[in-house]
């Protein structure tokens, strides 16, 4: 990737990209169905799953392309983490050259199915569909800058009926060491590995679907990063300068309680009526970045509060973090709350950018969904659908290292990608018979 954007054709700078992560791949095989996977990806089409991506690459032998593919994608032995690994070695100083990483980013999307019996299939809820419905879910841990970000690690979620029936584990292939777990506890475990492997601290951002959970917040914070987590409307806590009552005097019987208490008239309040008592004077209209037809603004609000959950049952009360409240004009209440970490003398702005930074994973799965085909996949079993998922990233990986190497006003799609023809008579399985 060294030469300039002008000696290099998109082709080109694919195979180089192509050939530095292949090393991953542990045989040197693996490296021809790894290119083609990849440029098929990135080729235009409305279907990116195995058959398609081989009838694009080589359509005089599309048979024998989708016998390799298959198996370099569903049956393969090759590490997804090692993969991804080399993937941000790779693309992450790219996205460093244009400014830090300020967030790790903390998500799930969701990819509808029809049937029940690809891998961690369940009828829970869809984004895609905006509803209850047969999908799967897999969570992801995403590195952001202001400019671009870059998903580091990914993983099915695994839904407890599927996780404890030993049959359909063992048709899907899902390894013995994967049980049942939260999606905040899957989010858990990546932050983990994130940390183990090197990868620069920055905040963790993620929405009210784990922001809720006080394990995950907590876990967070005993792995030494701050966080700027969703939470929703209801979530109780103690106003500013307020806090839970000591423990109550030893009354000379029994053992002596340790623990601080709540009562009638002295008990933490929901985020919403907290909200609703600010001074009009606490809320400022900022600006936080250029919309696609104008700039988005909002109303904002941010005050130094305790968590209460269950403090009860702890000896001492929850550290202050920060409540950052969005409340828009016109609005009959606030529409979002933040819970953050971050350092007392923070300021608003900075806060407001630091919760609105999590727009970029939005991005990504645009991308990884509507260009690159990430929930296109046609297997059933585990490790197909967590390699072709690492494919999606390492495409995905190439085009911010395109964006790196242009003007943000170029054109993003590598263009000189061409597919060959298809013959006249391929006709894709399934298809009916024209005649």
């Amino acid at each position: 990737m060294g030469s300039s954007p002008g000696t290099l054709g998109s082709e080109s700078r694919l195979g180089a990209y192509v050939e530095a992560l292949s090393r991953s791949l542990g045989h040197a095989d693996r490296a021809a169905p790894f290119r083609s996977y990849c440029t098929g990806l990135l080729l235009p089409g409305a279907r990116k799953s195995v058959e398609p991506i081989a009838a694009r690459i080589e359509p005089g032998r599309v048979q024998a392309a989708h016998q390799s593919l298959h198996h370099f994608v569903a049956k393969a032995d090759w590490s997804d983490e090692v993969l991804l690994a080399a993937i941000r070695t790779h693309v992450l100083p790219i996205i460093e050259q244009q400014g830090p990483i300020r967030g790790w980013m903390v998500d799930d999307t969701a990819i509808p199915k029809k049937g029940t019996h690809s891998v961690g299939v369940a009828r829970q809820y869809c984004g895609q569909l905006g509803k209850q419905d047969n999908c799967q879910v897999a969570v992801t841990l995403s590195l952001a800058s202001d400019h671009a970000s870059l998903p580091i690690a990914h993983r099915l979620y695994l839904p407890q009926p599927w996780a404890d029936d030993p049959v359909r584990r063992a048709r899907a292939g899902v390894p013995d060491d994967i049980i049942f777990q939260t999606k905040p506890q899957i989010a858990l475990g990546q932050i983990k590995a994130a940390i183990a492997t090197g990868v620069r601290p920055a905040p963790v951002l993620a929405d009210a679907g784990y922001g809720v959970d006080t394990a995950f917040r907590d876990g967070i914070t005993d792995l030494g990063l701050a966080y700027v987590v969703g939470i929703q409307s209801h979530t109780s806590l103690w106003p500013p300068g307020e806090e839970p009552l000591p423990s109550k005097p030893w009354s000379g019987r029994g053992r002596p309680s340790s623990l601080v208490r709540r009562d009638a008239e002295h008990a933490p309040v929901p985020a919403k009526e907290l909200a609703a008592s600010l001074p009009k004077r606490a809320w400022r209209l900022l600006t936080w970045r250029e919309g696609s037809n104008t700039k988005l603004s909002g109303r904002f609000a941010a005050v130094r509060v305790r968590p209460a959950h269950r403090d009860y049952n702890r000896p001492v009360p929850r550290p202050e973090e920060w409540l950052l409240i969005e409340w828009p004009k016109g609005e009959a209440e606030p529409t979002k709350y933040w819970l953050a970490t971050l350092p007392a003398n923070t300021s608003l702005r900075a806060l407001v950018d630091q919760a609105k930074l999590r727009w970029r994973i939005e991005r990504d799965y645009q991308d990884l969904k509507q260009e690159l085909g990430l929930g296109h996949y046609e297997g059933r079993g585990w490790r197909g659908f967590h390699h072709h998922a690492t494919l999606c990233i390492a495409a995905y990986g190439f085009l911010i290292a395109e964006r790196g190497a242009f003007p943000p006003s170029a054109e993003l799609w590598p263009q000189s990608l061409k597919a060959p023809a298809l013959p006249a008579d391929y006709r894709p399985r399934g298809a009916p018979d024209p005649a």
